[in-house]
């Protein structure tokens, strides 16, 4: 059996591959990585320039065109090799220093396709969001190729971001795992934040991800799995990541410079206590395994580490945000002298040297209630379902 005879979703790009007029008349820029491929593999730019559509640049994210570099870093503005195609980074690029990227560019419309996780401080969707206020600005129409959400689009955890937070992980009132296709995030973020930056809303078109339905997970779609970035090499990493994501933002490893991140997590003054503790908890769909590791870089690189790893045993139940949680919480209590929030941030933009937990979570409720001792799981609840934290907002999938 083929891989196409597996495929139950045909993404936006495969759409407008089929028909480039979609995407609407004149020069088109396309938002793109390594994860921008059709259901059969092929690249993207490539196949939209046989396809005949006027493609004319390309726009890389964090991580670069090809996906190599680590957390933080883009690779080099260069032309792309296989197209012969400009490639400009946007990677912390915005306002008016994005806005004549775009102008300079030339082109009359710019096609976002990058594989979002499904968790707001996740970057993809930033960058799309500062491209839209950006196309609003220039009057450059703004076109989403839409993609399945991997964790699926019935489950959101976790608060709203308050604007006193915004970073580049988090710039608008999104809740932390979202359930939403970078589609649909794209109209509930064009009704408000986008005019609230630009002015004016962008002209947005999103081609939907035909066969996608809220249910499906990555392995539901039977669309080939392309790492997004480097440490989310499988759909079960994704799963963890709205999670244990927010151990970037503690003196702990989260698994960086190993074959396993965010699926573990670990430190030098873990003990024993740990793993028992959590098992403790009785948290849904989970397992946690004691385990030692020595990360080869990041946090504590070459040092022997202890710490836990983190078995989903059901799918459905497993709450990320709130398993992690959970342990930061556990974490606070058992080792109170050497538990600790970082300040440093990585170099992510807009973080002013602030505790970077706080941008992570979308403000620093977390952190004040772990250290107080407070029980912090209350701070997991959604405002509403997917899509629906402001209002009666319209899904593309049922």
């Amino acid at each position: 059996m083929s891989t196409a005879d597996r495929v139950a979703v045909t993404p936006g790009i495969a759409r407008l591959h089929a028909s480039p007029g979609l995407a609407g008349p004149g020069r088109l820029g396309l938002v793109t990585n390594h994860t921008g491929v059709l259901p059969d593999l092929r690249p993207a730019a490539p196949a939209l320039l046989e396809a005949g559509a006027r493609l004319v640049a390309l726009f890389g994210p964090e991580h670069g065109l090809h996906g190599t570099e680590q957390a933080g870093e883009s690779e080099a503005t260069q032309a792309d090799p296989t197209t012969d195609l400009p490639v400009h980074d946007t990677y912390r690029c915005s306002g008016e220093r994005l806005d004549k990227l775009l102008v300079d560019s030339g082109i009359d419309a710019l096609v976002y396709d990058l594989q979002d996780i499904g968790a707001r401080f996740y970057t993809y969707v930033w960058t799309m969001f500062d491209l839209m206020v950006s196309a609003a600005c220039t009057g450059v129409r703004f076109v989403v190729a839409d993609r399945p959400n991997p964790l699926g689009g019935l489950v959101s955890e976790g608060p709203l971001l308050d604007p006193a937070w915004a970073s580049f992980v988090g710039r608008a009132a999104v809740p932390v795992r979202h359930g939403l296709t970078c589609g649909e995030l794209a109209m509930r973020l064009n009704a408000s934040a986008v005019p609230q930056v630009a002015g004016i809303a962008a002209d947005l078109t999103v081609i939907e991800a035909v066969g996608w339905q809220r249910a499906m997970d990555a392995g539901a779609t039977g669309l080939p799995w392309v790492a997004p970035s480097p440490n989310i090499p499988t759909p079960a990493t994704a799963m963890f990541y709205p999670g244990t994501c927010l151990f970037e933002g503690t003196n702990l490893s989260e698994g960086r410079g190993t074959t396993q991140p965010f699926e573990i997590v670990g430190a030098p003054y873990i003990d024993a206590r740990f793993a028992p503790s959590l098992a403790e908890l009785a948290l849904p769909g989970v397992h946690f395994r004691d385990l030692r590791y020595v990360p080869t870089f990041h946090k504590h690189a070459g040092r022997p580490l202890r710490g836990v790893q983190l078995h989903i045993t059901d799918r459905e139940a497993f709450a990320p945000v709130r398993t992690a949680v959970a342990m930061l919480a556990t974490l606070r209590r058992l080792y109170p002298e050497d538990f600790d929030w970082r300040t440093s941030d990585g170099g992510v933009e807009g973080t002013d040297h602030r505790h970077f937990i706080d941008l992570l979570w979308g403000s620093d409720r977390l952190r004040h209630a772990v250290d107080a001792g407070e029980d912090p799981l209350p701070l997991c609840d959604p405002p509403a379902p997917p899509g629906r934290w402001a209002g009666d907002d319209v899904l593309l999938y049922s």
